[in-house]
């Protein structure tokens, strides 16, 4: 294949959207599913919805973009998200910089360190956010109420449906 026709292939394909998630008690997920429902929704993006455990290296350097989704739990990132993190980190280090992202935060009363430490490995990776992070409260502060099943809220899911629809549409019209 001649360079000039493997050029012309890769202009045709079509920017990819990697959304990441992790959720214990469903929330993060159904806030991810919104996202990617937003994101489904803009022609020209490549739209991949994948669990945290699932996800690996190859996926993150295929992308264009990344949407990380996570519950906070005991003030930091769900676990299964950093061992995200970790396996992917350094494959990727210096072969994703610049590529836009954003982050979602299921908490049951803060969600922002959570946020901060997926902002401070985005920085690492020199990613560019296109929003401030995301962060649905649902208030759960017993044992009950935290291991509780969660229903996020329809406001919320409809920010969350907002996110994936701006970031996919970026994608698409080159703006990221």
């Amino acid at each position: 294949m001649t360079a000039a026709f493997a050029a012309m292939l890769a202009a045709m394909e079509c920017p990819q959207l990697l959304i990441v998630y992790h959720s214990h008690t469903d929330g993060s997920r159904q806030m991810a599913e919104a996202a990617r429902a937003g994101a489904a929704s803009q022609a020209g993006v490549d739209v991949r919805l994948l669990r945290a455990p699932d996800a690996g290296p190859a996926d993150v350097l295929a992308a264009s973009a990344y949407l990380f989704a996570c519950p906070e739990n005991l003030a930091a990132m769900s676990g299964l998200m950093k061992d995200f993190f970790d396996r992917c980190y350094y494959p990727a280090l210096d072969r994703i910089q610049g590529r836009p992202y954003a982050s979602l935060v299921c908490a049951g009363s803060d969600g922002s360190n959570a946020a901060r430490q997926m902002a401070r490995i985005a920085t690492g990776w020199r990613l560019k956010a296109i929003a401030e992070p995301l962060i649905v409260c649902t208030h759960a502060q017993t044992p009950e109420a935290i291991a509780a099943t969660k229903k996020i809220g329809a406001d919320d899911l409809q920010r969350c449906h907002a996110l994936g629809e701006a970031l996919a549409a970026g994608l698409a019209m080159g703006i990221f």
